[in-house]
């Protein structure tokens, strides 16, 4: 199984940046924070703009938050982001062998558990929000 995409922890730095800042947030400021490439910025934030989460501003630069940041709970971002392939976090592999009683009965067999270890993440993200985030800064 892929790990989830490193789009949602950066979504969450670039977020919690424009909230926590002083600074006008530009996308070489907050690539320089993140430490990466200003185009995976841009990128990303175009996903976050899409997801109605912040504003970019043209020409003079910087990002503003459309809510609040007790408003933006971590399972907005990760939704925001698309960190997982069409609503599924985990994957099968292709082809079992249906000859085999494993092969032919592993992704039923699995199919429930996954389900639910997916919705209890989401449950927890949905729980904590950029403000809560905010203590662990300092």
């Amino acid at each position: 199984m892929k790990q989830i995409s490193s789009r949602f922890s950066i979504a969450v730095h670039i977020l919690s940046l424009i909230a926590f800042s002083s600074k006008d947030c530009t996308g070489d400021y907050i690539a320089g924070s993140v430490n990466t490439n200003p185009v995976i910025i841009r990128r990303i934030m175009g996903m976050l703009k899409k997801a109605g989460l912040v504003d970019i501003r043209l020409g003079v630069g910087g990002a503003s938050l459309l809510k609040d940041p007790d408003q933006i709970t971590l399972l907005d971002v990760y939704r925001a982001v698309e960190v997982i392939e069409d609503g599924q976090l985990f994957n099968f592999h292709d082809e079992p062998n249906p000859q085999c009683p494993v092969g032919r009965n592993i992704e039923a067999a699995l199919r429930s558990e996954m389900k639910e270890a997916q919705t209890a993440m989401e449950q927890r993200l949905a729980q904590v929000n950029l403000n809560q985030l905010a203590s662990q800064f300092v």
